[in-house]
């Protein structure tokens, strides 16, 4: 497809943008300014991609023709560079048409990760708490900055819930396919005869709302201070600074207890409150937009069986695309991009068709 037309359009839109931006008032209105300056960004990002396209279009017609060439030293070397900037092409070419998508308002922001045990008592709090070191470690790896909002510990070492919030470069664009049920076999620790078992943990990723998507007004908020619980431990707070605040028109409830301080955890809890807000408001504007946008990868039903990680065949799969990994123990350690990717890749293709540009 030719894409000149659709990156013209874009040309054009980056100069009012930079009109807009540069308006004295600009920021009078928070959401717009935040909204005009993520698809600055965006649009930014995809003019690079283009100019690097053009530049390696320009480098693989010349190594063509060098490779034609009767000098055969030459024609060797240029032949050889040909595979690589082929692959380039292709990988900037990928780059550009998801940029062209209608993006998402909230892909760019920072993201609330709970996870929670679910069927399989003991066994399933511990590999809620697996999955919480491999989403760690995957964060650590993009240089993502972790904080944890809030987390409940089991008796068994593991963990009942946390909630972290994930702040950097995409986030929710990266993450927000993990949401759904995450089902574990492996033989657990307190198994003697060596049988598999089967256990599950629930994930949940929340774009960070901002106070202008959510407006909570006072009179719609209940906030309660009580005393905080746990499993036990040095770690474990026994001052009155547990948070709980209601949301009276849903009947949301949001508990935090994991900070020290009583207002520390009120602003968590009023972070965790509006994020959950926003997710029910997306899914009910989702649902009246169309059946066939519920069905693309990245919608994140809590109750849909997402992946199976096998441990005695070292084997993680993602039921939704039908890929299978044979890397369950560096996948458990946050490795987790070449899933991530095919995941991309496929909600890419449904969005390209849904759009028209295929």
């Amino acid at each position: 497809m030719n894409y000149a037309p659709l990156i013209e359009l874009k040309r054009q839109r980056i100069e009012e943008l930079e009109m807009a931006i540069s308006d004295p008032s600009f920021f009078n209105d928070p959401k717009k300014a935040g909204d005009l300056t993520r698809e600055h960004s965006s649009i930014k990002k995809l003019l690079t991609s283009w100019e690097a396209r053009e530049k390696c279009l320009q480098e693989t017609a010349e190594n063509q023709a060098l490779a034609k060439e009767e000098d055969k030293e030459m024609a060797q070397m240029a032949a050889e560079e040909l595979p690589a900037l082929e692959a380039q092409l292709a990988k900037l070419d990928s780059e550009i048409q998801y940029n062209l998508l209608p993006r998402d308002a909230t892909e760019d922001r920072d993201a609330l990760v709970e996870i929670r045990a679910g069927t399989g008592g003991g066994e399933a709090s511990l590999f809620a708490a697996d999955l919480l070191r491999m989403y760690q470690r995957y964060a650590e790896g993009r240089g993502w900055k972790i904080e944890t909002m809030d987390s409940s510990a089991s008796d068994v070492g593991g963990l009942r819930e946390v909630i972290i919030k994930i702040s950097g470069d995409e986030v929710f664009r990266h993450l927000k396919y993990e949401s759904g049920v995450h089902r574990v076999q492996r033989v657990p620790a307190t198994e003697a005869q060596g049988r598999v078992h089967t256990s599950a943990a629930t994930v949940a990723v929340l774009p960070e709302a901002e106070e202008v998507d959510i407006e909570l007004r006072t009179e719609d908020v209940r906030i309660e201070v009580c005393r905080s619980s746990g499993a036990g431990g040095q770690g474990v707070n026994t001052t009155d600074s547990a948070v709980q605040v209601l949301h009276i028109p849903t009947g949301t409830i949001v508990r935090c207890q994991d900070g020290r301080s009583q207002i520390k955890n009120k602003e968590k809890a009023l972070t965790i409150l509006r994020s959950r807000l926003l997710e029910r408001k997306q899914s009910e504007e989702a649902a009246k937009y169309s059946a066939h946008r519920k069905n693309l990868i990245g919608s994140g039903g809590r109750e849909e069986k997402i992946r199976t990680y096998n441990f005695p065949q070292n084997r993680v799969t993602d039921h939704r695309i039908g890929m299978t990994l044979y890397n369950l123990s560096s996948f458990m350690e946050g490795d987790i991009n070449e899933m991530v990717t095919g995941l991309q890749s496929s909600e890419m293709e449904e969005r390209l068709k849904e759009a028209g540009l295929v």
